[in-house]
């Protein structure tokens, strides 16, 4: 059966990075991954279960992994040659659609007993993703063992990862849910305060995602109501799309740092000579998400946050150059936002991370994000899809697995149909 393979190939490697600073995406036919035939993965023990991918997503970690460009710490945890894939969709043998919570835990590994952040149920700070009886890997779609999302042969999961798709669930909202759960954690983590002023910088998946947990989690109670809620997009659907979500205002990057000193009542320490550009503020934002994770990003996140706010690095960043003396200056907390595990509500009930994504995309029809998908077999123009998805009037791109998704009518662009803006 068919199914895309990440090897380690450093020439291949080499060259998918160059290519790609013509745009992400574009290495992708001539770096690691390859379409090849291979065999089911081996069950790793007599409890866990086969899972048939029907739709998968592409992850802004997938494109950085293509483009050669995610960092060097990663390489303790993950095993070669993997499937990648971890945002899925996937069918149980027994019937049922299942979406897939990937990380890599105790639990899954066989290890007894576990690591005390197992043990607590935040399973994205597992001390043990490289032991236990699987490869590395922190999650599936970077484990040799545990097969990936991008295959018709099928991934290998512990019962303990899946979770059961609500019937009135499309195949479109259920593929999001492992992203919306990323967001949610970033959220709940955060510890938002009433009144508060929050800025979300990028709205790309992650960053509508956030804004859909704030405003969903709020409304019920679960989190602080925020006293505004700001986003900077750069496309135009992307901006209609986050005040659809519930932002009070969503405006282009370069226009939100203005926004919070409006908002704010900040003063910008710039040089005040007319037509010069704003510089960092002497207030700001109690909480900015930044989900972007560039060194741009991070910078602009630092100038718009106030002193002992909280900036939050949802969206994942390399290496990169970024002055912190303002954070120190300014006592800013900066603190990453990676995976899921319980969440401590306001109320402090303990609630999976996973359940509560599955909250915020019913609440939203979460599912139109999903803008359109592809059969493996083209999976050169669904990465390069990926990467320029702003651009090109998308937000987030899939595999069809699906039986017959290679025959499905293509609309313009190419992809199958899947709903959702394209």
């Amino acid at each position: 059966m068919k199914a895309l393979l990440f090897e380690r190939n450093l020439p291949r490697f080499a060259a998918s990075r160059l290519v790609s600073t013509l745009g992400s995406g574009k290495g992708a036919a001539i770096g690691p991954l390859r379409l090849v035939e291979t065999d089911p993965p081996e069950l790793p023990a007599p409890d866990w279960v086969r899972v048939t991918p029907l739709l998968s997503g592409i992850c802004g970690s997938d494109l950085a992994t293509l483009d050669a460009r995610s960092s060097r710490y990663f390489e303790h945890i993950v095993s070669f040659p993997f499937v990648p894939g971890h945002e899925v969709l996937g069918e149980l043998e027994t019937g049922g659609r299942v979406v897939l919570e990937p990380v890599l835990g105790c639990v899954a590994r066989g290890i007894d007993p576990p690591c005390d952040a197992c043990r607590r149920g935040m399973l994205g700070d597992c001390e043990r993703v490289a032991f236990g009886d699987l490869a590395p890997g922190l999650q599936t779609g970077y484990c040799a063992d545990t097969g990936g999302g991008w295959s018709h042969a099928g991934l290998v999961a512990h019962p303990s990862q899946l979770h059961a798709v609500p019937d009135a669930f499309s195949d479109e909202d259920a593929v999001v849910v492992e992203p919306v759960a990323c967001a949610v954690h970033a959220v709940c983590d955060a510890g938002l305060q009433g009144t508060e002023i929050v800025a979300v910088l990028g709205a790309g998946t992650l960053g509508l995602a956030v804004v859909a947990a704030v405003t969903t989690l709020s409304a019920a109670g679960r989190i602080a109501v925020p006293g505004t809620l700001l986003v900077g997009a750069r496309y135009p659907h992307q901006r209609r799309l986050a005040t659809e979500l519930g932002a009070a205002s969503a405006l282009s990057p370069d226009q939100l740092v203005r926004a919070v000193r409006r908002q704010s009542g900040s003063l910008s320490l710039s040089d005040p000579r007319p037509g010069n550009p704003g510089g960092p503020l002497t207030g700001g934002a109690h909480v900015v998400f930044d989900c972007v994770g560039s060194a741009d990003s991070i910078a602009q996140c630092l100038e718009m946050v106030r002193p002992r706010g909280r900036v939050v690095l949802v969206g994942m960043p390399g290496r990169v150059h970024v002055d912190l003396a303002s954070l120190w200056q300014r006592e800013v907390r900066l603190t990453g936002a990676y995976a899921y595990g319980i969440e401590v509500l306001v109320s402090g009930e303990r609630v999976r991370t996973f359940d509560l994504a599955f909250e915020v995309v019913r609440a939203h029809g979460l599912g139109r994000l999903v803008s359109a998908a592809y059969p493996i077999e083209r999976f050169e123009e669904a990465v390069q899809h990926a990467g320029a998805a702003g651009r090109r009037g998308a937000v987030k791109i899939a595999f069809d697995l699906r039986r017959g998704s290679e025959r499905r009518p293509a609309h313009a662009g190419g992809p199958t149909t899947t709903g959702g803006t394209q």
